[in-house]
């Protein structure tokens, strides 16, 4: 099954652990988002974040939890991120982490899709429901 929607995110800088060095800026930021579509949900997470010296290079990963309703079915689970970024080549994964379903959603699995056309944030949502 897949379904499609936008999301709405505000995101709050937090104190990195350690600094970087030779040249890496390291972030750490909490977030919050609004699911609207088939997925109508709230969620919360934490996201680190790393810059290297050269122009366009970065990476990040993040957890958060996802609550709310999943073409009618309610509960939580948990969307695991994988990002990396250079001047030619980007890679964006999104996954549910194993048995994290709960309430209706329990024995969810499946693969999140993050766009960003004009400034508004999309989802494709990819998943199955055992």
């Amino acid at each position: 099954m897949v379904v499609h929607g936008s999301f709405d995110i505000t995101l709050q800088p937090l104190e990195p652990a350690f600094a970087g060095q030779d040249g890496v800026q390291l972030g750490r930021m909490s977030f919050e988002k609004t699911f609207h579509g088939e997925l109508s949900a709230q969620s919360r997470g934490e996201m680190l974040s790393a810059r290297t010296a050269v122009e366009g290079a970065a990476a990040y990963v993040a957890i958060e939890q996802v609550s709310g309703s999943l073409s009618g079915q309610t509960g939580s689970f948990l969307l695991q991120h994988f990002g990396t970024r250079s001047s030619s080549h980007s890679r964006l994964t999104l996954e549910v982490v194993p048995h994290s379903g709960s309430g209706e959603l329990s024995g969810l699995a499946g693969q999140m899709v993050i766009r960003i056309e004009g400034g508004q944030h999309y989802y494709d949502f990819d998943y199955t429901l055992d």
